[in-house]
């Protein structure tokens, strides 16, 4: 098949726009859930270690980190190895663990950033595709005329509704992520930075 051909069968556009908009819904749930797990791990574990190390239990408590997430326990334990090789060490050790959640957690959301910058240009291909397809109909019936060119202006429509609506998802959810990842973070530092006083 000709590009020519693929140009006339206009909704061609169409599949790539729904295989974008499937994939920022699949993100967006698996994203949303992950963090909802995230947060209530290592509030579990802030709550439980901070009573086991009232106690004098520290070895409880690193085993009890071990059943969480690598994202959440990963930076338990190393509050919970202490400050023997020193203060600046330590601080500096628990820094780069935090910097490897964060970046774990920002996984995969640079799909909705793509998809968000780049859905609007699908859309402007099909409405280029439209207006090709207007002026096709228009040599072929060789008038023109609104009836003619109706069908490839509307498909022409469309396609750009289309990009520019699953542009605008993909963004708005780009931004509550980022959002939500910001404070989760900023939260789990603070929890960790407690348990170190605590220590």
């Amino acid at each position: 098949m000709s590009f020519l051909n693929i140009l006339n069968d206009g909704g061609f556009i169409m599949y790539p726009l729904l295989f974008c908009s499937l994939t920022v819904w699949i993100v967006a749930i698996q994203k949303f859930f992950f963090m909802k797990n995230f947060k209530r791990q290592y509030l579990q574990i802030t709550n439980k270690a901070y009573e086991l190390i009232q106690d004098g239990k520290c070895h409880e408590a690193k085993g009890l980190c071990l059943t969480a997430h690598p994202y959440v326990s990963v930076p338990f334990l190393s509050v919970l190895e202490g400050k023997e090789s020193g203060e600046d060490v330590w601080a500096a050790r628990i820094e780069r663990r935090l910097l490897e959640t964060r970046e774990g957690l920002k996984s995969s959301l640079w799909i909705l950033g793509t998809i968000g910058s780049s859905a609007p240009f699908i859309g402007l291909f099909g409405t280029v595709v439209g207006i090709i397809k207007s002026f096709q109909s228009i040599a072929v019936a060789g008038k023109s005329g609104f009836a003619v060119v109706a069908s490839g202006l509307s498909e022409a429509l469309i396609a750009t509704a289309a990009g520019i609506l699953v542009a605008v998802i993909a963004v708005v959810f780009y931004n509550f992520f980022q959002t939500k990842l910001t404070a989760a973070i900023l939260d789990f530092k603070i929890k960790l930075d407690d348990l170190g006083d605590l220590l």
